[in-house]
């Protein structure tokens, strides 16, 4: 299973990937693990946004499709799930 996740950064800017252990993928980006990320600069980042994938494929459609939109449209998305909890 894999995750695709949104991350606010501490500019406000987000952040749209895809990992399989989610957890861990959030720790690293924190940790500045991957010196040439985006996140790396905008630190700390704070997960906001996560759904669930079968397959990687599926995964980073998906990735590509939330990467492709604007900010409101994403903050939908993010405050969509918070209503349903």
């Amino acid at each position: 299973m894999y995750y695709v996740y949104i991350l606010k950064c501490s500019d406000g800017t987000y952040y749209t990937g895809i990992c399989v252990d989610l957890k861990r993928r959030v720790l690293e980006h924190n940790i500045r693990k991957y010196k040439r990320a985006y996140t790396k600069g905008r630190l700390p980042v704070k997960l906001v946004y996560r759904e669930t994938a079968l397959d990687r494929s599926s995964a980073s459609k998906r990735e590509i499709e939330i990467k492709g939109w604007g900010r409101i449209k994403k903050e939908k998305l993010i405050n969509s799930l918070r209503r349903t909890k």
